[in-house]
């Protein structure tokens, strides 16, 4: 027996009968992959064309900087610090108080101006006392004057008065010598006794008597007006000359006396050698309506003890003033709101007028100060649109500025020590110039920024600017207000 034939045939399976062979696991992923990689190429086109579309319509810099104003805190006085009120890191506002000093030996000081201050004001009633004083005794030399006038009329008509009695002595004399003469003849015949003839004689020497007295009575009279004994040739005894009531002696005095007493009052002639009339009549245009009242009230108010009086006192009020001012700067406030820095005193320290206590950081007055490249400048104006980036809050947080204006030179000009490049040791170096930028919008209660802090600031391009000199390099001129004078 053929054994092969007596052993069953193998089966085989058919193919369509055969298991499944599992494909590998990296093949089971690739479907999915595919697409994974092409959106995460679209996503990165989509990011390089945004960076690509954004450094176009940017410039930006990570040389940047927070800056903000600093006021330096110093007592406008000498003193001993008597409380210090505040310490490093406090947050202060405009008109807190700071430091105060001992104010002791300052209301002392008060004290004394106010005293003086009294003392001005009674001279300055006594000035006025005296002044009203002067004035009446110019109304009297005024009025002296004027009876010296009038005494050298007088005098000129007495002494006509007394060449008129001359003439009539004359008279008398011609009459009683043409008697004498007539009662000689008869005495000489017997007409006439002896008795008769000495009455005669009698009355002839008296009538000589009596033209001697008027001639030397006249002689007289003219010597007391300051005129010649006898007149020149041609002129009577009692001619005198026209302007006598102005030149004569009495009435220079009265005049000299008039003018010294308102010269103590102010008043001064423009000449000394004005007649009486000029003077008065100088006087008198002092005032337009000619009234008298008027004048002498304005020389009472323009008397220089007056004006000295009233200048003391005004000096004693503002020495009062200053000192009250000393006073007050014993209470060392804060001058804008802010947070204090550097402080470096303490109570009992002895200060002096501008020593540095302490420094206050403005938190609103803040800007960044960024230096770009001078390649950088050519499209950059006042009044775009910046967008900062600040490391403290990475990019959880963007601030919003605006530029406000270039620094007129680059930092190696402004360092201690500049580049000397005249000494032949040039290497062209790309400068930095600093651009301020100024916060909009900002708000330091809820997100404050401080002074330090490095900035990404990037400037908007494609955005037109805004505000003040917008588009422009350079800031319009300012004009500062004028300081206010006090009346």
């Amino acid at each position: 027996m053929n054994t092969d034939e007596e052993k069953p045939a193998a089966t085989i399976p058919a193919p369509s009968e055969q298991p499944p062979v599992s494909p590998p696991h990296s093949a089971r992923r690739k479907p999915w992959l595919v697409p994974l990689v092409g959106l995460a190429v679209i996503l990165v086109l989509i990011k390089g064309a945004l960076w690509v579309w954004h450094s176009m319509h940017t410039v930006s810099t990570d040389d940047a900087y927070v800056n903000s104003h600093v006021t330096f805190v110093a007592p406008r006085v000498a003193g001993q610090v008597a409380r210090v009120l505040v310490d490093d890191n406090n947050r202060v506002k405009k008109g807190d108080v700071l430091v105060e000093l001992d104010p002791e030996p300052y209301r002392v000081q008060v004290a004394i101006k106010q005293a003086v201050v009294d003392a001005a004001q009674a001279d300055l009633v006594m000035a006025e006392a005296v002044v009203r004083s002067q004035v009446g005794q110019l109304r009297s030399l005024r009025f002296k004057l004027d009876h010296a006038i009038e005494d050298v009329g007088n005098q000129i008509a007495l002494l006509r008065a007394r060449a008129a009695t001359l003439d009539q002595s004359k008279a008398t004399l011609v009459l009683a010598q043409a008697e004498f003469d007539r009662a000689k003849k008869l005495l000489a015949t017997k007409v006439t006794s002896a008795e008769e003839f000495d009455k005669k004689r009698e009355a002839l020497d008296v009538a000589q008597a009596q033209m001697l007295q008027a001639v030397e009575s006249v002689h007289q009279q003219r010597a007391a007006l300051g005129l010649p004994r006898d007149p020149e040739q041609g002129k009577s005894l009692t001619d005198v000359p026209p302007d006598l009531d102005q030149t004569f002696s009495t009435v220079r005095v009265a005049l000299g006396e008039l003018m010294h007493g308102a010269a103590q009052i102010g008043v001064v002639a423009s000449s000394h050698d004005m007649t009486p009339k000029q003077v008065i009549a100088e006087f008198h245009r002092r005032d337009p309506s000619d009234d008298i009242n008027k004048i002498y009230d304005e020389i009472i108010k323009t008397a220089p003890g007056l004006k000295q009086a009233q200048a003391k006192l005004v000096q004693a009020k503002r020495d009062l003033d200053q000192a009250q001012l000393d006073l007050r700067y014993c209470t060392i406030v804060a001058e804008i709101d802010g947070v204090v820095t550097r402080r470096n005193v303490n109570p009992g320290n002895h200060v002096l007028a501008g020593q540095s206590l302490m420094a206050i950081r403005s938190l609103r007055d803040i800007w960044v100060d960024a230096n770009f490249k001078e390649t950088q400048l050519r499209d950059l104006r006042i009044g775009q649109r910046v967008d900062l980036e600040v490391d403290m809050y990475g990019g959880r947080r963007k601030f919003e500025g605006r530029i406000s204006g270039f620094t007129m030179g680059t930092g190696s000009t402004l360092a201690l020590l500049p580049a000397q490049n005249a000494t032949g040791n040039f290497v062209k170096v790309v400068q930095r110039l600093p651009v301020r930028i100024d916060l909009v919008n900002y708000d330091p209660d809820k997100v404050p920024l401080f002074v330090g802090l490095s900035v990404e600031p990037s400037v908007d391009l494609k955005t037109p600017p805004t505000g003040p000199n917008a588009g422009k390099f350079l800031q319009e001129p300012t004009q500062a207000a004028p300081s206010p004078v006090a009346p």
